[in-house]
């Protein structure tokens, strides 16, 4: 006797019309649903320390844009909303659709660390994988707790550890061409 077993609920970007505004963040990889709450204080202000940084050397330069927690939906099961991300000038008009979402892989993700270990290895494992396999040039994963960034850039395909900075290191990148920040000033 065989015993079926159950199909995995696969999740898609149109079953997160049913979900209340109720100050969770809703995110699909690979048709899996994550639920978190809000981020903490500290988790934003770093977000938002990071987001100026780019944003101020957008105005300086030119070469693209930085926007605070978008959206980004890959396809109907991949759905995410990173921290901070960044998009060159010259993709701008290729990576939105009618309504404004963002639909294409940004330049730069960056995620900064919640202290939840589920939350921690997703941004590790399951995003990485995500932004790796769509596309993302380089990606940043800021630890609080470490106050330290962790540079993933793109090598023959996939996102892979470049480098790990701290507060006295200074963030340059070949993907931001003059971009020059201590990393103190992401946790300040």
């Amino acid at each position: 006797m065989t015993t079926a077993t159950p199909d995995k609920i696969r999740w898609t970007i149109a079953d997160l019309e049913i979900f209340p505004e109720n100050g969770k963040r809703y995110e699909i990889i690979a048709g899996e649903l994550f639920v978190t709450r809000a981020p903490h204080w500290q988790h934003q202000k770093i977000s938002l320390n990071i987001g100026a940084e780019l944003r101020a050397w957008c105005r300086q330069t030119v070469l693209g844009e930085a926007a605070t927690a978008p959206g980004i939906i890959f396809s109907e099961e991949d759905s995410v909303i990173p921290d901070v991300v960044w998009v060159a000038r010259e993709r701008l008009t290729d990576v939105f659709d009618d309504a404004g979402h963002l639909i294409d892989a940004p330049d730069l993700a960056v995620e900064v660390l919640s202290k939840s270990a589920t939350d921690r290895k997703r941004d590790y494992e399951a995003k990485l994988k995500l932004y790796s396999s769509q596309g993302v040039k380089e990606y940043w994963i800021c630890d609080r707790q470490k106050r330290s960034v962790q540079v993933y850039r793109r090598e023959n395909g996939i996102l892979k550890l470049a480098v790990t900075l701290f507060e006295q290191d200074s963030l340059t990148s070949p993907l931001l061409p003059e971009f020059n920040c201590l990393v103190e000033r992401f946790f300040s």
